[in-house]
């Protein structure tokens, strides 16, 4: 099972990251769906090869193949979303929050499962990218729906765990890796 060999592979330092992701995923209250459309989100927002080839094999097991898709386009069209409204957030100029957007996002019409599921999807990639505004709009529209504090937290709890073992992991393998040659190797000390 490639999760077990996920958790293995963290080091003995990161004891706690193994015994959350466990918890996460073990003990996680959200429906089989919203759990595992969240775990696969966060492996492909967390950008970690390690992560995802873990993760995506057993969410395709747990996931509808419509589910399986529907947590792809989340992922994908908050990829998107989430740099275009944090930086017009971030910037000073108020100016830019009435200009028209002009991106193509017709998934969030038609996101091919029940909107509070792709809503914490949404959400999840949300808090990996660091977008307040997106964070704001999918927790109030999962309120809105009847979905609780706990729920909502319970998918950034996921994003969190999911972001810390894919920078451990790929942190150890850094360090493992020969230093490399050429131009972008440490400069050594002269003469």
């Amino acid at each position: 099972m490639a999760l077990d060999q996920l958790k293995s592979a963290l080091p003995g330092y990161a004891r706690d990251l193994r015994l959350n992701l466990e918890s996460v995923v073990d003990g996680s209250p959200l429906p089989r769906q919203q759990l595992w459309g969240t775990l696969l989100v966060c492996a492909i927002a967390s950008r970690s090869a390690v992560v995802l080839r873990a993760l995506e094999p057993e969410a395709r097991e747990r996931l509808s193949p419509q589910a399986h898709e529907a947590a792809k386009r989340a992922a994908s069209v908050m990829a998107v979303n989430n740099v275009f409204f944090r930086t017009r957030h971030l910037l000073s100029d108020p100016g830019y929050a009435s200009l028209r957007v002009g991106l193509r996002t017709d998934v969030l019409g038609e996101p091919g499962v029940a909107r509070a599921d792709f809503e914490l999807w949404s959400l999840a990639v949300s808090a990996l990218n660091g977008c307040g505004e997106c964070l704001d709009s999918h927790e109030r529209a999962l309120r809105g729906a009847g979905a609780g504090r706990e729920t909502v937290q319970e998918a950034f709890k996921i994003a969190a765990v999911v972001h810390a073992v894919a920078t451990t992991l790929e942190a150890e393998a850094l360090l493992r890796a020969p230093a490399p040659e050429g131009p972008n190797r440490p400069c050594a000390p002269a003469d």
